[in-house]
């Protein structure tokens, strides 16, 4: 029997180890660049979608997964936050003139966006 065997279907090389072929997985050691979005995807996945999870670590694919959905969950937080802030008529006019109820509307605007985010994009 071989010592080494590539296998086409998975792109995984594998080493005899005794009886059994055993995979050469190494950790890819690079610093995660993603942010809030990508953490709490990460961890989801962990708990909720381990397979997925596995799989994605196992290819190499989790860091850039977990950056493109921290992207798009930014991007989807931003249009939402001025689509919202326009519909409910918060401007930066009632910015100049009654600084306290803008940053109390803006805070409960962003609070909603992320919560519709986070159900649509993350916790899926």
């Amino acid at each position: 029997m071989k010592k080494h065997i590539y296998e086409e279907s998975n792109r995984l090389s594998y080493t005899m180890h005794g009886d059994y072929y055993l995979p050469d997985l190494v950790v890819n050691e690079e610093e995660p660049t993603y942010g809030k979005y990508g953490m709490l995807r990460k961890q989801f996945l962990k708990v909720h979608r381990p397979a997925r999870y596995q799989y994605l670590l196992m290819t190499g694919e989790l860091t850039a997964h977990l950056n493109r959905v921290d992207q798009e969950a930014r991007e989807q937080v931003k249009i939402m936050l001025k689509q919202m802030a326009e519909k409910q008529g918060v401007t930066e006019q009632m910015k100049m003139q009654d600084q306290m109820k803008w940053v109390g509307l803006m805070n409960s605007i962003k609070a909603c966006a992320e919560e519709i985010v986070l159900k649509e994009r993350i916790y899926m």
